[in-house]
């Protein structure tokens, strides 16, 4: 699983869910690679110690047989870094005031990313250079997720109160957006966005006070209910585990330096929960796969 660490200032890449759950700490983290910005030296341009200020996002695509790391952070770094090389293949700083939440790649090469505060959804024209800054705009309101779903074609958008599925037209050198449906949330604060792996082609969804999982065919919210409700409060990342549907959620415990992130791993179905002393997680995901 993917770990995003404030503290420290990076991604880092843990052992498996079963090696992660003997880590008795305080001994070093069992990580198996991680990344920052602050050592990224084709990342000076952009000024990684303001731009990489509180990273907030990260998750694993694999496009023409590499895998990549795509990475936000609220001081307004976008990028995407191959793994295998630690290269970085597409990069901007669209400024802190959006504070950019949630990025994803395209099949043609193309980057979305969506900020909360700038409230909208980009497209950015990437493939035509790793520095590439021209884009499609789609205004929401409180944009905190979204997710390429390769079955429809479609890249479905999270916002405050609307969960939005956009089409993409126009060239990879001037794409365009166009909303396509967009469904009222249950209720109001939605940040996270991810797919279910175990039910392709429908979402998880995080709101302020609960869990979803929505389905597009039926256009139906059903709420994910836990074995403790307090879980299903203010969570800022979930997803389930490849092949065992195991569910990883993430959110704020409110009691060190930083209120809006953890220390804890919280797994469910089954329950258990890792402490990774030092660190302040504000998103975790599964890294397997690269759907």
């Amino acid at each position: 699983m993917a770990v995003v660490d404030q503290a420290s200032r990076r991604v880092l890449v843990l052992q498996s869910a079963e090696e992660l759950m003997a880590y008795q700490g305080p001994t070093r983290l069992p990580v198996v690679w991680g990344w920052s910005a602050d050592r990224a030296a084709d990342l000076a341009d952009l000024r990684p110690a303001l731009s990489w200020t509180n990273p907030d996002g990260a998750k694993s695509r694999i496009r023409g047989g590499r895998r990549y790391l795509l990475a936000t952070a609220s001081g307004g770094l976008a990028v995407v870094v191959d793994t295998a090389t630690g290269a970085t293949r597409w990069a901007t700083d669209v400024g802190d005031a959006a504070n950019p939440h949630s990025i994803e790649l395209l099949p043609d090469g193309n980057v979305a990313v969506v900020a909360s505060t700038g409230g909208w959804v980009r497209l950015y024209a990437a493939s035509q250079g790793p520095r590439a800054t021209t884009h499609a705009t789609y205004p929401l309101p409180g944009a905190h997720g979204v997710h390429w779903e390769r079955r429809t074609g479609l890249l479905w958008a999270l916002g405050d109160n609307r969960l939005t599925a956009l089409r993409v037209g126009g060239t990879p050198a001037a794409p365009t957006l166009t909303a396509v449906r967009s469904r009222r949330l249950p209720e109001h604060g939605g940040h996270d966005l991810a797919p279910v792996l175990a039910a392709p082609g429908r979402f998880w969804v995080s709101t302020a006070t609960g869990l979803w999982r929505y389905d597009p065919a039926a256009d139906r919210f059903a709420p994910v209910r836990l074995a403790d409700p307090a879980a299903e409060r203010d969570v800022k990342s979930i997803g389930d585990e490849p092949g065992t549907g195991r569910l990883l959620t993430v959110a704020p415990d409110h009691s060190g330096p930083c209120d809006w992130c953890t220390s804890v791993l919280t797994l469910h179905r089954p329950e258990g929960t890792r402490v990774l002393r030092g660190t302040q997680l504000y998103k975790a995901r599964w890294w397997g796969g690269g759907w």
